[in-house]
């Protein structure tokens, strides 16, 4: 099976690795928790934003990649410990002047679920849509040791 390892060191399946198994490798600190059977939905997405996600002495950066997005278009929500990024990609109506040759952005709704880690400050949750970028940013707070 073709693998390759991305630049934290951890090996990328390809091909014949479920897409819930991926995500499960890629974002351990914030597992995607959509359709886990945890979080119950009755929502199906048309498309899943791209999304990064990196850790500083700041705290956590979420980078979702929302091209062509609206700040009116996006909704960011945090309840009982757990981010949700949810919107919707309007597709370009119809030009008859307009011939299009490809399209690969995907249009209609999504959804996107993180659990928080435990030294997450989720009541300073801060989040910024510019240049078709969403960044989320938790800050960590301080967790006394026992």
């Amino acid at each position: 099976m073709p693998s390759a390892t991305c630049k934290c060191g951890r090996e990328i399946k390809r091909h014949g690795t479920s897409a819930e198994s991926l995500k499960s490798n890629l974002l351990r600190q914030l597992p995607n928790r959509m359709g886990s059977g945890e979080i119950p939905s009755m929502a199906v997405a048309d498309w899943s934003p791209e999304v990064d996600i990196s850790e500083d002495d700041q705290g956590y950066l979420l980078k979702a990649d929302l091209t062509e997005m609206k700040k009116d278009d996006v909704r960011v929500t945090v309840e009982e410990g757990v981010l949700s990024v949810s919107g919707e990609r309007k597709s370009e109506k119809e030009d008859q002047k307009k011939k299009f040759h490809c399209i690969e952005l995907s249009f209609g709704t999504f959804r996107r679920s993180f659990t928080f880690p435990e030294d997450a400050d989720s009541t300073k949750v801060t989040a910024d849509l510019r240049d078709g970028v969403l960044r989320v940013h938790l800050p960590t707070a301080r967790v006394a040791k026992s």
